[in-house]
């Protein structure tokens, strides 16, 4: 990479190379990480449970988003590439931010008011597909090269801040107070629980559990990457884009990041974890290319294995399940 390529830093091209690399290195781990979470809910079929469909509407926008990380150098002008990258970027990281958004209120929805948001799932689709686009039209003559990537050109710093920044740190914030108060709620729902146990109490903890577990780290997670590529941006407004090589290694570390820390966290989850092992893994893949559902249930004694059909009810072809058990253990 020349110096005239080069025009983040003209003094040391060599910068511009490194910042380049680790961008892709992260991205590719990211959208790795991204197809391994749509591919496991896709395989256990995780997809018929609204929490879960919440999960797989972000991971997609992640990973589209990741693409953009993905695509060419640093340009010096802006160019059909630079322009796809930088539309491509504004529409799917309000997309991500709109999700976790989503998922923030419906765990307030959750845990403060007590109700359930499936019925505003089409909604939620219609918001944070549709918004994203009015977004990324806004700036669509200002788009060109950003530094190590293309977005809002260099020099219209209200821009950025306008249709980026702003509304990504009243959300942040946003975000921060609901989670923080989230987070007393339930702190405070699990005392008043201890020690006591009724039917219907039990039954009000296991629903929370089940609301709450397997949503609560992706805010937070959104929360963390923002932060360095936010202080990096206000540094080049500051300074007129005389960008700090530091900043801009975490910059380009955080931004495509989100994926593959999202990876971790559904990967984490109790349930999920569970089932991350040879055995479940093969009988979802048989039960994938039999186009039925089999799970597998175990007994203290030994393992056993239930096929049902896709309505949930037990397959009246029961005598197999012994067998089934052992070809999938043995294969």
């Amino acid at each position: 990479m020349t110096n005239a390529s080069c025009t983040l830093f003209p003094d040391n091209p060599h910068h511009c190379v490194v910042i380049v690399d680790i961008r892709r290195a992260f991205s590719s781990l990211s959208l790795v990480g991204c197809l391994f979470v749509i591919f496991i809910i896709w395989l256990f079929r995780k997809y018929k449970y609204f929490v879960q469909r919440l999960i797989l509407a972000m991971t997609v926008a992640a990973a589209m988003d990741t693409i953009a990380y993905l695509m060419g150098a640093i340009h010096e002008e802006p160019g059909p590439i630079c322009i796809l990258q930088a539309i491509w970027m504004q529409y799917f990281d309000w997309s991500v931010l709109l999700w976790v958004c989503v998922i923030a209120f419906n765990l307030f929805m959750n845990v403060i008011m007590l109700k359930r948001t499936e019925s505003f799932e089409k909604w939620y689709h219609l918001l944070c597909w549709g918004v994203p686009l009015v977004m990324a039209l806004i700036p669509v003559k200002k788009y060109g090269p950003a530094g190590a990537w293309c977005w809002i050109k260099s020099g219209e710093t209200a821009l950025r801040f306008g249709t980026w920044y702003v509304p990504l740190f009243v959300l942040i914030f946003g975000l921060f107070v609901i989670y923080t108060y989230i987070i007393i709620t339930i702190q405070r729902q699990v005392k008043r629980w201890d020690g006591t146990y009724n039917p219907e109490t039990q039954r009000d903890k296991e629903q929370l559990k089940e609301d709450v577990r397997p949503l609560k780290a992706y805010p937070l997670i959104f929360l963390a990457v923002s932060l360095f590529p936010l202080i990096n941006r206000i540094q080049n407004a500051v300074t007129h884009d005389k960008g700090i090589f530091t900043l801009w290694v975490l910059h380009a570390i955080a931004s495509p990041l989100q994926g593959l820390l999202n990876a971790g966290a559904f990967a984490l989850d109790k349930e999920t974890f569970s089932r991350l092992n040879v055995t479940q893994i093969k009988i979802a893949i048989q039960s994938r290319r039999a186009g039925r559902k089999v799970q597998e249930y175990h007994s203290s004694q030994d393992d056993t294995v239930a096929i049902v059909d896709h309505d949930g009810q037990p397959d009246k072809q029961t005598d197999d399940v012994t067998a089934t058990t052992n070809d999938v253990t043995n294969n």
